[in-house]
């Protein structure tokens, strides 16, 4: 005879199993993983005809997969961008749900360093007083060096005081920075090109030798002149988020620049 189960089993599969499994939908994360797309270019990406894919974009969007966002640029547009954080909680839901074993565990790792970077990123925003900066700092700090980042805009001003500040509390001083103009990277020598603004998205000169385009849809923490601490605890949400995706974006690097490593034991 066979032995009863100790606990009852959902036979449902979990819902991101559900929202992932559909092949439209399986694409459209692919394609939103890579970058923030409007609706039409997701339509083009994947020859589909824009009531369907907006349809799929809406299931994606009820399991909390997906966001939208208002373009800057052209208030009827919007920007759709992947949750990758919440992906990656639901996947590991999803194992854990299987079997116990299937939950992920802490990888310890020996401290490595590079002799030669692996690639070079250039953040791209309208002023590069803020988004720009923070991101080319933090990506310098989250890769200890192993990504080699510069940042740029297209209209260069003043670095902001919160984002000097919102970085400081990170432990990285960019108080010194200087703001930058895009035409000092004409000549190229970037892998990856990363636009935050959605303006300068839709002007961006083509750099020669990049591997990948990259949008992130990110709102300006100071659309409006005001006082720092009006706009602090946007700063601190924009950092969030760019730490975030930019911890990913490193990943992503890595993996697909795997190289032999020089390791540190110790």
């Amino acid at each position: 005879m066979w032995a009863q189960p100790m606990v009852t089993v959902d036979a449902r599969p979990p819902r991101f199993l559900e929202l992932a499994s559909h092949p439209l939908r399986w694409r459209l994360l692919s394609d939103l993983a890579r970058s923030d797309w409007r609706v039409g270019e997701l339509c083009e990406l994947g020859g589909q005809r824009q009531s369907l894919v907006s349809y799929h974009l809406r299931r994606l969007r009820d399991g909390g997969l997906v966001s939208a966002r208002r373009s800057s640029a052209d208030g009827r547009d919007i920007y759709y961008a992947l949750d990758l954080d919440r992906c990656r909680e639901l996947l590991d839901a999803a194992g854990a749900s299987l079997h116990p074993g299937l939950v992920p565990t802490p990888i310890s790792r020996p401290n490595r360093r590079r002799a030669t970077p692996v690639a070079r990123v250039l953040f791209l925003c309208t002023g590069n007083s803020a988004r720009s900066q923070m991101a080319e700092a933090l990506c310098e700090q989250l890769s200890a060096g192993r990504v080699r980042a510069a940042s740029a805009g297209s209209n260069p001003k003043p670095l902001h005081a919160n984002a000097v500040r919102v970085m400081r509390d990170r432990g990285i001083d960019i108080s010194r920075a200087r703001s930058k103009s895009l035409t000092e990277f004409s000549d190229g020598g970037f892998e990856y090109v990363v636009t935050l603004c959605d303006r300068l998205r839709e002007m961006c000169p083509e750099f020669l030798g990049v591997q990948a385009a990259i949008h992130w849809s990110v709102p300006d923490p100071a659309p409006e002149p005001g006082s720092d601490d009006d706009t602090l605890l946007a700063f601190e949400r924009t950092a969030r988020e760019l730490s975030t995706r930019i911890s990913f974006l490193i990943t992503a690097i890595e993996r697909n620049n795997a190289a032999p490593e020089v390791t540190e034991h110790g």
